[in-house]
């Protein structure tokens, strides 16, 4: 699966990061979803090659603006885009409301129908085209959300060396043997699907995150879990400074958490724009993954905007090409 980061700056832009929006595309698949939509997602997503029309769910963990204000322009572009497929939104409550009141007051008319889900009565998984869904809740000041994504529609492969072995003849046999079906061959012979299939491949799991000072919410999420996606606003120094109650996380403290969590994976996001990418400056990118490596000994990224991320489906993370 490929995910790129329309965005990794909390709050505000800076001139190197657009605020949150994460894009997640499986492989062989025109279909995709974002999770969170800042200001400005638009004219990043106009960079991909994704087609609004093949948007299969929209995904906001909280309404602080940094995270939904492009919701209602990528929406009324989808519908001056031709969309009319129906799509799926999922997010607190407030989110809700949030568009109902922009829809009113500016007459934003959708030719699509918007299915709304409110991520606190997701008590039960999700099941989309791809991916079966799960959300928790998490430590922001106001209602946030983060999702887990597990992939669906992984099928056994066939063990052809046996069906040769035992005389089974290539053709719409070995088709139901693979979906499990217990058949009957030409001579009468019962044969189990089962007893022919070769062990299928776990599920990636991915977590995304909202913002959140309390990485044990996601404890559950990460059961099973092949990358954590997490903001790390701030350095540890800065969080001891501004106090526990601010609302976000430190490199160390994530890092820490999926170290503990045994995650193979973490794909750290939503920085400050006081860090920057010069290494010499005393606020640098460079002491947020310092502080990181410090105490994570997995596979450690630091998103920048645009950039593909590969999950393999050997649940390594890889850096790709543009």
């Amino acid at each position: 699966m490929r995910l790129r980061f329309t965005g990794s700056c909390a709050g505000v832009p800076s001139r190197q990061r657009n605020v949150s929006g994460l894009t997640l595309q499986p492989e062989h698949s025109r279909r995709w979803y974002l999770i969170d939509c800042g200001e400005g997602t638009q004219h990043q997503l106009m960079r991909m090659s994704l087609s609004l029309a093949r948007l299969e769910a929209v995904l906001i963990t909280h309404v602080h603006g940094d995270h939904c204000y492009g919701l209602p322009g990528l929406l009324a572009s989808a519908s001056m885009a031709g969309r009319r497929t129906p799509l799926t939104l999922i997010g607190p409550q407030a989110v809700w409301t949030f568009l109902t009141a922009v829809r009113e007051t500016t007459g934003l008319h959708l030719d699509f129908p918007l299915h709304f889900i409110d991520a606190a009565t997701l008590t039960e998984s999700l099941v989309l085209t791809e991916f079966t869904i799960t959300a928790a809740a998490l430590s922001h000041g106001i209602e946030c959300h983060g999702y887990a994504f597990e992939e669906r529609g992984i099928e056994a492969s066939l063990d052809t060396a046996r069906l040769e072995a035992d005389g089974v003849p290539r053709g719409p046999l070995w088709g139901r043997l693979q979906k499990g079906e217990t058949v009957y061959d030409a001579q009468g012979r019962q044969l189990k699907g089962e007893h022919y299939q070769l062990m299928a491949r776990r599920p990636r799991r991915l977590v995304v995150s909202g913002d959140n000072n309390v990485p044990a919410r996601l404890t559950g999420l990460c059961q099973g879990a092949d990358l954590l996606v997490h903001e790390a606003t701030y350095t540890e120094e800065v969080i001891e400074r501004l106090g526990t109650d601010n609302g976000h996380c430190s490199a160390a403290r994530i890092a820490a958490f999926a170290e503990a969590e045994g995650v193979p994976n973490l794909l750290l996001t939503h920085f400050s724009p006081r860090y920057g990418r010069d290494r010499r400056a005393q606020n640098s990118m460079a002491e947020l993954e310092r502080e990181a490596r410090d105490r994570y000994t997995g596979c450690l990224a630091l998103a920048e905007d645009l950039q593909p991320y590969v999950l393999s489906r050997e649940g390594e993370l890889i850096i790709a090409a543009a």
